[in-house]
Parts: C-alpha cells; sequence; structure tokens
C-alpha cells in the first residue's frame, strides 16, 4: 500500500471514527461509553472495536478537566483502605466482621477513617479470608 493509499484509508477512518484522534467533548465520551456497552455483549465479536475504544476512553478520563478531581481523589486513596471497603462492601460486612482479621471494630472504624494503617499481619489474614493477592493492598 502506497502512502496515499494509507492517508486515504487514514482519513476514511477518521471520517467513520473521529474519536480515533481523541475525546472532544463530554457528549463524544457519553455516546463511546453508550457503544462500549453495546459491544462489550457480544465481546469475542468486537474484541477489536473494543480495544481502540478503551485507550481513548482512558486517556479522555485522565485529562478532561470534568474527571480532575475525580482522578485526584483516587490518587490521594490509600490502597489498602480502598480494598477493606471494597470487601466489606462485596460481602455486605460490618466493622465487626473483621475481629480475627483487624481486630476490633474500633480498630477497623481508625483504619477507615485513615488514623491508622493495615498491618502486614491485617494484609495477610484478609488476603487468606478473602482470596486476594496481598499485594492489592499495597
Amino acid at each position: 500500500m502506497n502512502i496515499q493509499a494509507m492517508k486515504s484509508l487514514s482519513d476514511e477512518m477518521t471520517n467513520v471514527m473521529p474519536w480515533l484522534q481523541g475525546i472532544t467533548s463530554d457528549e463524544q465520551y457519553h455516546e463511546l461509553l453508550a457503544l462500549v456497552e453495546e459491544l462489550i455483549e457480544d465481546y469475542d465479536e468486537n474484541q477489536v472495536l473494543i480495544n481502540l475504544l478503551f485507550p481513548v476512553i482512558e486517556s479522555y478520563e485522565e485529562n478532561a478537566e470534568t474527571f480532575t478531581e475525580f482522578n485526584q481523589k483516587i490518587e490521594s486513596l490509600d490502597l489498602g483502605v480502598a480494598m477493606l471497603r471494597v470487601i466489606i462492601d462485596q460481602h455486605q460486612l460490618t466493622q465487626s466482621d473483621f475481629k480475627n482479621e483487624i481486630g476490633g471494630k474500633s480498630l477497623v472504624s481508625l483504619i477507615l477513617k485513615g488514623e491508622r494503617s493495615l498491618t502486614l499481619p491485617h494484609i495477610r489474614a484478609l488476603s487468606s479470608r478473602f482470596s486476594i493477592p496481598t499485594h492489592m493492598f499495597v
């Protein structure tokens, strides 16, 4: 394929899929999210297109002003606390349910507030109980 043919193909792809060069608006972002939701229903058949969309969506989410506050919050999260919150949510547990892994309800509360940290024994016990790799806590 010569350079002119490749440029023509590139122009045609850009006309059909303008987001290939990046998302330019929240509206386009939401349209692409809706498209991905549809495509995922038949992932095997749509895998190539999904693989094209994800980096574009990810780039927008990392750089768009709309996501700045959210991204800052995510970056400041303590991964151990975040994982503990996920466990509590997914397993519908209370702070009292971690007596064997962490200790009393008050210690769990302090950890969730960020006033205390999970220790290595806590992480190992949580990892063992919930079959989660220890690296997910750090």
